[in-house]
């Protein structure tokens, strides 16, 4: 998948139309993405009223920290886990209150990859009230490749959630 900066914009715009519809807001809980999704929504004029709060949680003491991720997850399945993004938005959901949260959890290189989990997988968890849909992903590329991926299919994400479809691919 190659998607441009404006296709972002995009996204994210679209998002922020059905979230004002809907009279709901979104919080992000952000690892390799780095606030990338915070800040692609934020491109957007009037997010405010829409956008609640980012949480760029990059270290494992953090996501624990900001977001109460329990510490035995770590070494039991690792970062880059469906465990771990599930606590994250979960994290996410109970701090800010928004109806609508995406976390993210991923290995966008070029280094710390393994043959279990290799450069470029990425787990994303969106969650909805009590539902969540946590979805593992393989995106190609060098590291700025995957993390767009992951923002552009985060939002996507989100946005299929708020229109009522199921935001799991495939």
């Amino acid at each position: 998948m190659s998607i441009s900066d404006e296709g972002i914009t995009d996204l994210a715009a679209r998002l922020g139309a059905q979230l004002q519809r809907l009279g709901a807001r979104v919080s992000t809980a952000e690892s390799c993405t780095g606030g990338g999704i915070a800040e692609a929504i934020t491109r957007i004029a009037g997010s405010s009223a829409w956008f609640d709060a980012g949480y760029v949680t990059y270290s494992n003491a953090q996501k624990t920290a900001q977001l109460g991720v329990p510490d035995e997850l770590f070494p039991q399945v690792g970062a880059v886990s469906r465990e771990v993004v599930e606590a994250m938005a979960r994290g996410a959901q109970a701090r800010s209150g928004a109806r609508f949260t995406v976390a993210v959890s991923g290995i966008a290189g070029p280094d710390g990859g393994s043959p279990e989990k290799p450069v470029g997988t990425v787990w994303l968890c969106w969650a909805d009230g009590e539902q969540c849909y946590p979805q593992c992903f393989h995106f190609p590329g060098d590291r700025l490749a995957v993390r767009r991926q992951a923002v552009a299919t985060a939002l996507d994400g989100v946005l299929r959630l708020a229109v009522g479809e199921n935001p799991v691919r495939g």
